[in-house]
């Protein structure tokens, strides 16, 4: 497709917003060039299965405020984060004919940014699987390469992102569901921390704290705007994370100083990654040591097996409670026949436990934070690969008929996203490194608790070096 607007697909966010604040093009041209893009490549990519189109084109037509993203096409994911007047289906057959009554508070924030939303985009059922293959909506294909995974849960935002329809897109982590499909797509990827981001209005807490809510983006420095727009308690947060010194955006410009730097190159299973995830590791950690950061390899020590035993023994019980959630929001019975195999399989596993195994499995998991932590006493970034793999082909990660061996499939895969989740630590996943085959491999950095600043400092001084945004897929709006 070329595009009507010159260079859209090569301008972030922040650089559409000035072009809309200084007139040269207006929101109305901004968000006909992205539905534009939407419907010339979404049906090779699946990414966006419901559209908002006269919503978004009647929002760029109102007033737009003074955000910092004002007149900026968008899109958000189908979970959690309600959309009032829209339907709503979490992946899922039993969400149909729900149409949320009330927005949520993390859309009230991009709202008030001035971004304008023209869809929502495909994830797993209930966000529960590391790949875009939902039943109810069919698999998001990965624009670097069709026949693979975008990664997921947010892999349909993360496709359309890559893919230039629109220059970032809202997601959501539980376990890595924001940097496993920013490393298979090539983007930005940020987890805040536990507590930066609220649920409002429908939730306190999900999951213990595991989940959080930001957004896959191409630049660091949108990726820090938007943490700028939606961080922040409500009344009432059950958890609440330290003020930042300052914007988040701010800290793109400043250095990070001498960092201390521990990278792996082993799953901390003591697996052996791909060979291109080790080669991009110490490529990564060889950079790094050229800026001038203390780089040595070493990583948290912990009984990792039992660690990840129970953590998906907590994620099991979430996914129960995610069921009986909407059970009774909607006033309808749960049927095995109602959903997805691995949903249910895992259903019943949460089902399966008692009120104190739960609960045993929750102190568990902080026990093991407490250990994990003490490495960032004396480090001040841990540095690995997102993804034990590049993006693997679509299929590979979804459910046939062992719920166990499809765990092990995930497990190989994604060996360190889950563990920012349960300590509640920041981490991003950066586009540093591409294969042979030119697919991208992300880069995981995890900070130390509260301090976001450090990880976009450095991911700001690794973009400068290895910029990344001239890179397009073959499966491309222009």
């Amino acid at each position: 497709m070329a595009s009507s607007i010159l260079n859209y697909g090569d301008l972030d966010g922040l650089a559409l917003a000035e072009l809309v604040r200084t007139k040269q093009l207006t929101a109305l041209e901004l968000v006909d060039e992205a539905i534009a893009r939407c419907e010339a490549v979404n049906g090779q990519l699946n990414a966006v299965i419901t559209d908002m189109f006269e919503h978004a084109r009647v929002a760029a037509r109102g007033p737009l405020g003074e955000g910092p993203f004002a007149g900026v096409p968008f899109l958000m994911k189908d979970f959690v984060a309600e959309v009032a007047g829209v339907p709503f289906y979490e992946g899922s057959d039993f969400l149909d004919g729900y149409i949320p009554e009330e927005d949520s508070e993390t859309y009230r924030r991009f709202c008030r940014s001035g971004l304008i939303t023209i869809g929502k985009t495909n994830l797993p059922e209930f966000a529960i699987g590391v790949t875009t293959e939902p039943i109810r909506f069919g698999p998001t294909h990965n624009p670097w390469d069709p026949s693979l995974t975008p990664g997921g849960s947010s892999g349909g935002a993360a496709a359309a992102v890559a893919a230039r329809i629109v220059p970032m897109a809202h997601g959501n982590d539980v376990g890595g569901s924001i940097r496993i499909p920013a490393s298979c797509c090539g983007l930005v990827g940020l987890k805040p921390t536990r507590g930066r981001t609220t649920l409002a209005p429908h939730y306190g807490d999900l999951i213990s704290g595991y989940f959080v809510e930001h957004a896959l983006t191409r630049s660091v420095r949108d990726s820090a705007a938007l943490l700028d727009v939606v961080a922040g308690p409500g009344v009432g947060e059950p958890y609440l994370a330290p003020a930042p010194n300052g914007s988040f955006l701010e800290q793109v410009t400043r250095v990070p100083g001498k960092l201390r730097i521990g990278f792996s190159t082993v799953t901390p299973l003591g697996d052996p990654l791909d060979p291109e995830c080790a080669k991009a590791i110490r490529a990564t950690a060889a950079l790094c040591a050229d800026f001038g950061h203390h780089v040595a390899e070493c990583a948290p020590q912990y009984d990792a097996l039992d660690f990840w035993t129970r953590y998906t023994t907590v994620l099991a019980s979430g996914v129960a409670w995610a069921l009986a959630d909407w059970s009774r929001r909607l006033g309808k019975e749960l049927r095995e026949e109602s959903f997805e195999p691995f949903v249910w399989a895992f259903t019943e596993r949460g089902r399966a436990l008692s009120a104190p195994e739960y609960l045993l499995a929750v102190q568990d998991v902080q026990r093991y934070c407490r250990v994990i932590s003490q490495f960032y006493i004396d480090h001040d970034i841990w540095l690995t690969t997102t993804l034990g793999q590049p993006p693997v082909p679509l299929g590979t990660l979804v459910y046939k008929d062992d719920p166990f061996e499809l765990r092990r499939r995930m497990a190989k895969f994604s060996p360190y996203t889950y563990i920012a989740n349960a300590t509640g630590q920041p981490a991003i996943s950066l586009p540093l490194h591409w294969t042979e085959n030119n697919l991208p491999v992300g880069l995981h950095f995890t900070g130390r608790f509260g301090d976001e600043a450090t990880l976009i400092r450095l991911a700001a001084q690794l973009e400068q070096a290895c910029p990344w945004q001239q890179r397009k897929p073959p499966i491309c709006a222009g």
